[in-house]
């Protein structure tokens, strides 16, 4: 396995756990300050909106790289 290919393969694996992670916290925040399914919803909304900003970019630099 070439340095490459495993950083490439750590990269998925570990910003996986890092995005999951995050879903936890958030998960735990809405629990603890007790706001209710719309809170819960909109958390999750707003602040995973970064992840999926993510998402998008990855995604359209490996298009535009083709």
């Amino acid at each position: 396995m070439s340095e490459a290919v495993f950083s490439q393969l750590a990269m998925l694996v570990f910003l996986t756990g890092l995005i999951v992670w995050m879903g936890f916290i958030v998960w735990d925040l809405a629990k603890k300050s007790q706001a209710g399914r719309f809170g819960t919803i909109i958390l999750f909304t707003i602040l995973g909106a970064g992840v999926v900003g993510f998402i998008i970019k990855t995604v359209m630099v490996e298009i535009m790289q083709l």
